[in-house]
């Protein structure tokens, strides 16, 4: 989330954080809540519960399954407990890093950074409290109990303690004067809670309590909550009562499960189809060529009067913006400003009479957030198109457009991306209608072509093992070279993204008519060439692309739409898709290169899954 002077470092973590309190067993609910949260990438864990002697605090470097190694020599029972994964930020890797952290009978677990801790350290160690981390979050514990006492309740100290604070945090806190209560609040970084009978969850995320509640509430900025056996209360940070009615989710604890397949990524990559046909459900009506312009939640007047679009995006997700921009300016003939979030947050940009459109899969994604709010400042209608109902993005945007994807587990985002797509695509075709750039014939067509979409997803899957075939010949090389001219060049951006993400091999996305300007000097036999090659109005000067990799050496991969067969045995390796028009055709070339990287990671050996460095959404800047 927010976070507007961090100078100590650049992060892309997001650690997982899981409480309980109720009649069950919180530890082994703890431990399974950290298994559902190990997507957000992690290297160390810990857990922390009332045991006979107080809070206990068990945590180890390494994976979930070394906790549990570490907890099951001695299992207790406890009613209440917080658990934690950490990817390092401050301090390397280790126990003494690992949360929770505990100051006498505080312990405590904390996603986010905490700006001020140096001045707030050193502070602390000249009034005699004693520092055995090399963590930001310690000094959070120290805060805390120097604040408690026997006449402070917990909540108490813990708004006095943050009243120090600079910077973002999810925290839950417990301390052993006050058995079965556990203290939660947020500021810029995510935190929900679940609501069972007589008991209740607290997490970073949904997926970490799905199997025992879909009842949901989303914390919102600088509110805490106590939860205790008997009941929650909500408040602000300075006191005043919140009330907030919980949700259902409609995401099956299935739905976060592998369902039969080696990794989530294979799994989200096979479920596009489905991702794609949910997208669509009750968005559009092709015999009238109308799209349901509700969905996006801005009214008819407001879309007509927009002079100017800006979309902002991060990583996967600003490739589909660079889509949605071709795809809006071609129908309806707005002009688009695609930005990277953190540049534009920081660049003075000028508004004007503008939609800004923020995407993001998680709605949590920090300098997403930030952008967006940077943009309703400036007066800017505000839209999200998201994935996770209740995330800030979708609380704080004006309006917004889920793409209702089910949870994405993967690091590597695969089917957010192509719904993403879908999305755009929708509001393009129905902008372009309600403005009268394309009559309701072409308005049709454009819708009628959305329903074999999932059909065509479907034959491109079909083709697995002919690309694992082609992944077993190329996963030795270092270098990939990926080109796609117009539309296609984010096509070509995001295979090579996803083939770095999951093998750690260098590849490069580049336009197409640009490779003579310096990529062409890479080329050599043992630099493979994914090319994108729709038989579009650009198909002859890829052509000719093609051909100059050719001439030197290099190994052709062409995805083309093109059924000559004398045309595919011009290549090293040819992976046909089906004819779709131009818009839709980028989801067709996406899925092979997404089966591609999958299948040159796995055959590399890499955690496909939780690539090393990457956590699934980036919420500090």
């Amino acid at each position: 989330m927010l976070l507007a002077t961090c100078y100590l470092l650049l992060a892309t973590n997001m650690c997982g954080i899981i409480g309980y309190t109720g009649k069950k067993d919180a530890v082994s609910i703890i431990l399974d809540g950290l298994r559902r949260l190990e997507y957000r990438g992690y290297d160390s864990a810990g857990v922390a519960f009332f045991g006979e002697k107080g809070i206990e605090v068990r945590r180890c470097r390494g994976r979930i399954r070394d906790l549990d190694a570490l907890i099951e020599a001695n299992k207790p029972f406890s009613p209440t407990g917080i658990g934690h994964t950490r990817w390092a930020t401050h301090g390397k890797p280790s126990e003494d890093n690992a949360h929770p952290h505990r100051s006498d009978g505080i312990v405590l677990v904390h996603n986010g950074i905490i700006e001020n801790y140096l001045d707030l350290k050193r502070r602390l160690q000249e009034e005699g409290f004693k520092f055995t981390s090399e963590t930001d979050t310690e000094v959070l514990c120290h805060l805390i109990n120097k604040h408690i006492n026997p006449e402070t309740p917990l909540e108490d100290a813990v708004r006095k303690a943050l009243k120090d604070v600079r910077g973002a945090y999810a925290i839950a806190v417990m301390n052993e004067k006050e058995p079965g209560k556990i203290v939660g609040i947020r500021k810029d970084s995510p935190l929900v809670i679940g609501v069972g009978e007589g008991e209740f969850f607290i997490a970073s995320d949904v997926p970490a309590f799905l199997n025992y509640s879909r009842n949901v509430i989303f914390l919102d900025e600088g509110e805490m909550v106590v939860i205790t056996e008997g009941g929650m209360k909500i408040t602000t940070l300075d006191g005043v009562l919140v009330h907030k009615n919980s949700e259902s989710v409609s995401w099956s604890p299935a739905m976060a499960e592998k369902g039969g397949y080696k990794h989530f990524m294979l799994k989200e990559i096979f479920e596009q189809p489905r991702s794609i046909a949910d997208t669509l459900r009750g968005r559009f009506y092709p015999e009238s060529g109308e799209v349901n312009m509700e969905e996006f939640g801005i009214g008819t007047d407001d879309l007509k009067d927009i002079e100017k679009i800006f979309i902002v995006a991060c990583g996967t997700s600003w490739h589909a913006s660079l889509v949605g921009k071709y795809i809006i300016e071609e129908l309806a003939r707005v002009p688009v400003d695609v930005d990277i979030a953190s540049e534009f947050r920081y660049r003075n940009p000028i508004l004007g009479k503008s939609l800004f459109i923020a995407i993001t899969q998680s709605g949590e994604t920090a300098d997403t957030l930030a952008a967006m709010r940077e943009a309703k400042k400036r007066g800017a209608k505000t839209l999200t198109i998201c994935n996770v109902v209740g995330s800030t993005a979708a609380r704080e945007a004006d309006a917004v457009f889920y793409t209702h994807s089910g949870p994405e587990i993967g690091v590597a985002s695969t089917k957010a991306f192509t719904a993403q797509i879908i999305g755009l695509y929708l509001f393009a075709a129905g902008i372009a209608h309600m403005k009268g750039r394309i009559n309701s014939n072409s308005a049709t067509e454009l819708l009628r072509d959305l329903l074999f979409l999932p059909e065509m997803i479907e034959k491109v899957l079909a083709k697995d093992s002919e690309i694992l075939k082609i992944a077993k010949e190329l996963f030795k090389a270092e270098d990939f070279l990926y080109l796609g001219r117009g539309i296609n060049y984010p096509i070509a951006l995001e295979g090579a993204l996803k083939l770095k993400e999951i093998s750690y091999i260098h590849a490069e996305g580049y336009p197409a008519g640009e490779m003579k300007h310096g990529p062409i000097a890479l080329i050599d036999e043992a630099v493979p060439s994914v090319f994108l090659l729709p038989k579009d109005r650009l198909y002859e000067k890829v052509l000719s692309n093609i051909e100059e990799v050719r001439s030197r050496g290099g190994k052709i991969i062409a995805v083309t739409n093109d059924v000559d067969e004398d045309v595919c045995n011009r290549f090293d390796y040819c992976i046909s898709v089906p004819d779709a028009n131009p818009f839709l055709s980028t989801i067709l070339m996406i899925v092979p290169l997404q089966l591609l990287a999958y299948h040159v990671g796995v055959l590399r050996g890499c955690d496909v899954d939780q690539p090393r460095n990457l956590a699934k959404s980036v919420t500090v800047e």
